[in-house]
Parts: structure tokens; C-alpha cells; sequence
């Protein structure tokens, strides 16, 4: 079965509302492996306006199942991802203004540059996963720069859903089975969701790990967080 990585960025953001402590973020990690969830998945910004780079030295302390460290590789955050050894860092072209990830790295033009940082990361013991749209020449792009993993860019899957799923999911399928093909693993993120999530891994059932946080926290405020877990794990088990 797919993995369920919980992404708690947005429980650092509530907590950075108030300039306390509550919630607390390493114990909302550990309540969350303890419901269930087979990851941790944090994203430090260079504006730490979400998660800090504190944060993500406490949680590896207490992080038991799988830690997924994601972010645009500045040299800050290479020193903080060397420094800490999560299990696995996915990169990602996100600027510092931007809110959220809205595109896939481009890996057939920054090839070279992924590539010394896949080498860099395989050195010291570290998973990679580049971020990548659902596209035929970028999934190949991120083999042929190294990479151990991608993760496909589900917004558009996301978007499209309603209105035909089938459509929306056929270059999914495509670059899944082209990542399969050329040995990667195969990660997904991005508007994952209760609606969405189990068509995608049903069509897609090899994937190793999805990564979903603000509809899991969202969903949270109404099921709570362990009773969310247990719906997104079955969704999963659709699959």
C-alpha cells in the first residue's frame, strides 16, 4: 500500500498565529504517527513563516517513521538538510515569495545543477525526490540527473477531477509508469484530497507515498486528526 506522509506545516502556521506554543508541532508529529501516518513531511521556507529550521531539528529527534524534509535547495537550506539526515529531501523550484509549489522543476534544464545535488545527497545517506509535473521529458530529465524518487505534481489532477477524471489522470499514468521504467520511485503531492485521492491510487497503485497537508488538516478541524488519518489510509487501501 502507498504511504501516507502527513505534511504539518499548517500546524506551525496556527501555532506562529499566537508567537506560542500551542499547538505544539513535535508532539502533533508524534500523535500522528501514533494514528497511523507512515511519514512526517515538513517544508521550511527561507521566511520560516510556517515550520523553522528549529522545528526541523526537533522533529528529527522524535520522527520514528519516515522523515521528508522539502524545499528549493539554497545553500541554507543544503546546510540545514546535511546537518539534520532526514530520510529523504524532495526538491523542489519553489521561489521565496511563493505560497505553495505551483510548477515542477524544469530537469532538463537544470540538469547539471540536480544533478550534483542528488550525488551530494546520495553521499550522505539522504533519498532524493525531485518535483515534477506529470511530463514525459521531465521524469526522464530527473533519472538521468540521478535522481532516487519523483513526485508528481497533482494540482492539475486535482483540478480536473470533477469534471473527468479519466482524462485528468491519464498523463499520470504515463509518467508513473516512465518513472517505473527507468527505476525511480514514485511519490505524489499536491491538492490531495478525500474526494480525489482513491481513484488516483487506484490507477496509480504502485506509487510508494503520497504527501497531503493542508485538505488533511483541513478535513482535521471537522473528523479530527486521528479519525482523518484513518480515512486518508483507507482511501489509500482502495488501491
Amino acid at each position: 500500500m502507498t504511504n501516507l506522509s502527513v505534511n504539518i506545516n499548517k500546524i506551525a502556521t496556527l501555532r506562529n498565529a499566537r508567537g506560542e506554543n500551542l499547538p505544539d508541532v513535535v508532539k502533533f508529529a508524534i500523535d500522528c504517527e501514533k494514528f497511523g501516518a507512515d511519514g512526517i513531511t515538513v517544508h521550511p521556507r527561507p521566511d520560516q513563516r510556517h515550520i523553522t529550521y528549529k522545528d526541523v531539528k526537533d522533529l528529527r529527534k522524535v520522527v520514528s517513521t519516515e522523515y521528508n524534509i522539502e524545499g528549493f535547495p539554497s545553500k541554507e537550506f543544503m546546510d540545514l538538510v546535511l546537518e539534520v539526515k532526514p530520510d529523504q529531501v524532495t526538491l523542489v523550484p519553489d521561489l521565496p515569495r511563493d505560497l505553495t509549489s505551483t510548477q515542477g522543476w524544469d530537469t532538463v534544464k537544470n540538469q547539471e545543477t540536480l544533478k550534483k545535488i542528488c550525488t551530494l545527497l546520495r553521499e550522505n545517506g539522504i533519498r532524493s525526490s525531485i518535483f515534477v509535473n506529470p511530463s514525459s521529458p521531465m521524469v526522464v530529465g530527473a533519472a538521468n540527473a540521478g535522481a532516487d524518487r519523483v513526485e508528481l505534481y497533482t494540482k492539475p489532477y486535482a483540478e480536473m477531477y470533477s469534471q473527468d477524471r479519466e482524462f485528468a489522470i491519464a498523463p499520470y499514468i504515463e509518467a508513473a509508469t516512465l518513472a517505473r521504467e527507468s527505476g525511480m520511485g514514485l511519490n505524489a503531492g499536491h491538492d490531495l484530497n478525500l474526494e480525489n485521492l482513491g481513484y488516483f491510487a487506484e490507477m496509480i497503485p504502485w506509487h510508494d507515498e503520497v504527501s497531503i497537508g493542508h485538505a488533511l488538516i483541513s478535513d482535521a478541524l471537522y473528523y479530527g486528526i486521528e479519525d482523518t488519518i484513518r480515512r486518508y489510509k483507507n482511501e489509500l487501501r482502495l488501491s
